[in-house]
């Protein structure tokens, strides 16, 4: 690739100093009148362009932030991303976007390569091996500003996440409403937050019901397909199993609609399934599945929000909570 000509390279040419090039691109008095068009001739037909990375160094802004998701292939991640770039733009803000491909080690690794590209803050959607919160501390001591979104912690930063205790009690409730005894929870890692918080939406509501809760029905592991239709499968082969399943992630949905569908059973005949995941995935499925919808557009939104404030001097500590709701299709009774 051809190197981009600077400054200096002007000055060299031109014999003159890189304070008079500089000068004369910004405008500024002090530059002849001819001198100043033969730099703007020649910045032109070289292909001058200012270095933002420089102009960084000097004036101590990047105008730039770092976002860390899971996994930037998942649409879920993909379209709270397409929002925050949407309202960092209206504020001049560029985005680089890394994936810690879930793993607590890439994650680190993430925060130290965007804090060396002095980003002017960080929003972050931790991993699901994320247990040891060092690497965030070190972000409040240092000052920069970051939000946590999605899957969050309690740590004493601003968070942005959706109402998983209610919205995992009221997909619950529905379950148990249109007949379901045996409903299955599949989960991610149990010390993650977001896990917790829908776990304990689905047992509050088997104890409103005055359902007994199964130790055997609850599967929680690492989120990912093989795990989630493992865990389907040894539910299916169980003695007495499940007429309903609540999966806490949409790749544990997708894998246990699989797992059901490849035992030749009738869903929701035989198996009833509700999904956290977007609208088009359900859509896709057949017979479409009941899900919990998230406000992607309002959570990358308010992530934004949230950060810039923080970079504009706001210290305080704010929790943001977005309702999610549930859009009952045909994979649960009494569809709409």
């Amino acid at each position: 690739m051809k190197k981009n000509i600077s400054q200096r390279d002007i000055a060299k040419i031109l014999d003159v100093n890189v304070s008079t090039v500089s000068r004369a691109l910004k405008g500024l008095p002090g530059v002849s009148s001819e001198l100043r068009q033969e730099i703007l001739r020649l910045a032109e037909m070289k292909g001058y362009r200012p270095n933002p990375f420089a102009m960084s160094l000097r004036y101590a802004t990047t105008h730039t932030i770092g976002i860390v998701v899971p996994d930037m292939s998942f649409s879920h991640y993909a379209h709270i991303v397409k929002w925050i770039v949407a309202e960092a733009r209206k504020k001049g803000y560029m985005c680089v976007l890394t994936d810690s491909g879930d793993k607590y080690d890439n994650e680190v690794e993430c925060i130290e390569h965007l804090l060396n590209m002095r980003v002017e803050g960080i929003v972050l959607c931790l991993s699901q091996e994320t247990t040891d919160y060092a690497h965030l501390k070190q972000l409040k001591d240092r000052h920069i500003p970051f939000v946590l979104f999605d899957r969050v912690a309690d740590i004493g930063c601003s968070t942005v996440c959706t109402n998983d205790v209610d919205s995992a009690r009221q997909a619950t409730l529905h379950l148990i409403d249109g007949g379901a005894r045996r409903i299955a929870f599949l989960g991610g890692p149990n010390q993650m937050k977001q896990t917790i918080d829908r776990k304990h939406g689905y047992l509050e509501a088997l104890r409103e019901r005055g359902i007994d809760i199964k130790k055997e029905l609850v599967k929680c592991s690492f989120a990912s397909f093989n795990s989630g239709l493992t865990d389907t499968l040894e539910l299916l082969n169980m003695q007495n199993p499940p007429d309903a399943i609540l999966a806490s992630h949409g790749i544990l949905a997708i894998s246990a609609f699989q797992a059901i569908v490849s035992r030749g059973l009738r869903i929701p005949d035989d198996v009833a399934i509700i999904g956290f995941m977007s609208d088009w995935v359900s859509s896709i499925s057949y017979p479409a599945m009941t899900f919990v919808k998230q406000n992607l557009k309002e959570i990358g939104c308010k992530v934004f929000k949230l950060l810039f404030s923080q970079m504009d001097g706001d210290e305080s500590v704010k929790s943001i909570t977005i309702n999610a709701r549930l859009n009952v299709r045909e994979s649960t009774w009494n569809s709409l």
